[in-house]
């Protein structure tokens, strides 16, 4: 029985550190800078932390996550606008194709009597 709960703590101790994070710490604290700025809507302190973190806007900001939000989301809601407005063309957008002949139920039809 000792050997069945060693070998059965062993497995869920191995899992459990497999399971972290493997984010390194220095690049986590870059992002979390970006973050930061995203709270403020001053634009120079954003494009200071954008070149002195190296952060490729083009890769970071359609997966930065920050509090729950994307990073776009974030700064609109904390008012940071101007930041928001800086990096909207960095947010990949959704894409739909509407039948036009669908969409023209509400048409008016002339009727012409010879």
């Amino acid at each position: 029985m000792k050997k069945v709960m060693t070998l059965t703590a062993l497995i869920l101790t191995s899992l459990t550190f497999n399971a972290s994070a493997a984010m390194d710490p220095k690049l986590e604290q870059k992002l979390i800078e970006v973050c930061k700025t995203g709270l403020t809507d001053n634009l120079y302190k954003f494009n200071r932390t954008m070149m002195e973190n190296k952060i490729n806007k083009r890769r970071i900001f359609p997966r930065l996550v920050c509090n729950g939000e994307s990073f776009h989301e974030f700064a609109i809601s904390n008012g940071a606008n101007r930041v928001a407005k800086k990096i909207a063309p960095f947010i990949q957008g959704a894409t739909s194709i509407t039948d036009l002949a669908m969409n023209n139920t509400s048409s008016q039809i002339l009727l012409v009597k010879f």
